[in-house]
């Protein structure tokens, strides 16, 4: 039996492909034999072992279906979290074949006596007490539809449901819908105050949820929360000393106060960072956490277990380098020394920590410069007891590293999209994302800005630059995100470089978030349309239309089904109108010749004929998202 192309699968399944819970998980292959005998085959499913349930399930079969030219189809519900496993079995069904084969052979007028002799074998042999295992039973009897399903039942009763000797076993993550679909917001919650002297607390930036929830976020992302160092301590812009009143970087985890399970006192206390989750859930909102795996030289760490980071020649510890650039204020731990095992045993046990503090999202700060097997390890460590957390690589890396730690746990990733701006540049990647193999296994999110990269096109370009990035990242990926600021327009960096000018990552910072030209207003109103729209919430459902004029990019977005189509233009131009013909080939989209178009954007409503139009995009709004549906 010859069983290949088994659909999806990543890398022959040594590594898991992704879905929810509450879809059914399609799988497809090829299956074909020598010869013409009718076979049958089972798509095997179960609970992987080593979950949070422990121990692994037996197997559970489901028919698949010949689909024509040995394609063979079918699926299983995906009702819980975790790892299921899945394979393929296959048989010839020897009765059915002879069914067949005799059924011919009468048609034909020729005898078929012998034949009736090995049908009555085949009968007793799987049905010894049925009347068709009789040498004189009937021929009607033995030819009849039922008794051929009777005999399919016996022959699948009889096979052992196990994978077929030498076949694949693949597996399949089941995450919750936040691993894919999500709108976050990046703030600093020690800005999110009145007194430019102090930090803002955990209660201050509570005034800030019932805003961040009406402009449609899910996700509240913090860096870390934690107390920061003294020793070395940056000032503002990154300077190498710092006055007193300045709080430092919160990535210079660690002093006195504690270290990764501890809080910045300047925020308030643990039962302050409850009470802040417990009000972002009442909202609505889920708050992501920052797990940095840097120590200040201050940092308990340090003085407890000094043989978890690097040391010099001369004995002393190793600060962090990334050459030119050197952190002074920070120490890394060494993951590939003596004590790695005992600093994976504590990684874990912080992240158990804040998960029993109802953080259930955790941001990784800078993953791929970590050993592979110690996330691969740390993950499912943490999801044997706490299933539902989604983790999300920080992951500014080359492709493929920044590929296998999706394949080995990671839920989401950051991605290239911050640096993508031309339209070659944008169809090339989304097509990769959304069309390529990594689209089984590699959910991306797409972060317009960060406290660390603030992209050219918003330095120098206008209010317009804001819109068409945002409304690229929030309809172009299920999930995106932007850092507080960025819905001000907020685009003064340090000469020469992306980092923010005055940035809150040194210094503690006051907003006025309603300052004139903000794009509050818009972020709102493509949040909510994200939420209508089911077309937005997956990746795949992507693709790109002509439009000659190569300022604008043109894109549908739609269900499976088409039931939910969307057509998306943008600007990419934030200095200029642009305007020129564009192609929706609307039978292709299951439209017709003529097809109802929504405007959501401007609030126009219409009716359009054929596949040729033109589209004018202004710099006030320098996008549209039009709804087809059909006339």
């Amino acid at each position: 039996m010859v069983v290949e192309c088994v659909q999806p699968q990543v890398d022959g399944g040594r590594h898991p492909v992704k879905r929810e819970i509450g879809e059914r998980f399609n799988v497809s292959a090829d299956i074909y034999q020598h010869g013409h005998e009718i076979l049958s085959a089972v798509l095997l499913h179960r609970r992987a072992g080593g979950g949070h349930d422990g121990g692994t399930a037996a197997w559970s079969a489901t028919p698949l279906h010949d689909q024509g030219n040995d394609r063979w189809e079918g699926s299983f519900a995906l009702e819980n979290l975790g790892v299921y496993e899945y394979a393929i079995t296959a048989w010839v069904e020897t009765f059915s074949s002879w069914r067949r084969d005799t059924e011919r052979k009468r048609a034909a007028g020729q005898d078929i006596a012998s034949d009736l002799i090995e049908g009555h074998t085949l009968v007793r042999a799987a049905l010894p007490g049925h009347a068709a295992a009789a040498p004189n039973a009937a021929a009607e009897l033995l030819l009849s539809p039922e008794l051929d399903a009777e005999m399919r039942a016996a022959r699948r009763a009889a096979i052992t449901l196990a994978p077929l000797p030498g076949g694949a076993v693949f597996r399949v993550l089941c995450e919750r819908e936040r691993a894919r679909y999500g709108a976050w917001y990046e703030m600093f919650p020690r800005s999110q105050g009145t007194d430019p002297s102090r930090s803002a607390t955990f209660h201050e930036a509570e005034a800030r949820l019932d805003e961040i929830q009406a402009l449609g976020f899910d996700v509240i992302y913090l860096p870390p929360i934690h107390p920061i160092g003294l020793t070395q301590r940056k000032g503002p812009n990154n300077a190498l000393t710092a006055s007193p009143g300045d709080p430092g970087s919160p990535y210079a985890i660690g002093n006195d106060e504690g270290g990764h399970d501890a809080i910045e006192p300047g925020l308030g206390t643990l039962a302050d960072f409850d009470h802040f989750t417990a009000a972002c859930h009442a909202r609505g909102l889920e708050v992501a956490l920052d797990f940095a795996l840097n120590c200040s030289p201050d940092h308990p760490y340090v003085r407890q277990h000094p043989e978890w980071f690097y040391h010099r020649p001369d004995g002393s510890i190793k600060y962090a380098e990334n050459p030119p650039k050197r952190y002074e204020d920070i120490y890394p731990l060494n993951f590939d020394g003596p004590a790695k095992d005992a600093i994976a045993a504590e990684l874990r046990r912080v992240l158990l920590f804040w998960a029993r503090h109802r953080v259930r999202i955790f941001r990784v700060d800078n993953p791929h410069t970590k050993p592979m097997p110690l996330w691969a390890w740390l993950i499912a460590e943490v999801r044997a007891v706490y299933p539902d957390v989604v983790f999300l690589a920080e992951a500014f890396t080359r492709p493929k590293p920044m590929k296998h730690l999706a394949k080995i746990g990671f839920s989401q990733s950051y991605t290239y999209f911050t640096w993508r701006n031309t339209k070659q540049e944008l169809t090339e990647y989304l097509t990769e994302l959304a069309l390529g193999p990594a689209r089984e296994y590699f959910r991306p999110n797409f972060f317009t800005n960060t406290p660390d990269i603030l992209p050219e096109i918003l330095q120098t370009g206008s209010r317009a630059a804001f819109l068409s990035r945002f409304i690229l990242a929030a309809t172009l990926s299920p999930s995106y995100g932007i850092y507080s600021g960025f819905e001000l327009c907020e685009g003064h960096a340090l000469p020469g470089t992306e980092e923010y000018m005055d940035s809150e990552k040194y210094q503690y910072k006051v907003w006025d978030w309603d300052r004139p030209g903000n794009i509050k207003e818009t972020i709102a109103h493509i949040n909510r349309l994200r939420r209508e729209h089911p077309a937005l919430h997956r990746i795949e459902g992507l693709r790109f239309l002509p439009a000659a004029n190569d300022q604008m990019l043109l894109y549908a977005r739609f269900t499976p089904d088409y039931s939910d189509l969307l057509v998306v233009a943008v600007n990419l131009d934030p200095w200029n109108v642009q305007e020129g013909p564009i192609e929706i080939p609307g039978a292709e989209l299951g439209l017709g010749d003529a097809f109802a178009v929504d405007d959501l954007l401007a609030g126009l409503r219409g009716v359009w004929r054929g596949t040729h139009h033109h589209l004018r995009l202004d710099l006030a709004m320098p996008a549209a998202i039009l709804h087809l549906r059909p006339a």
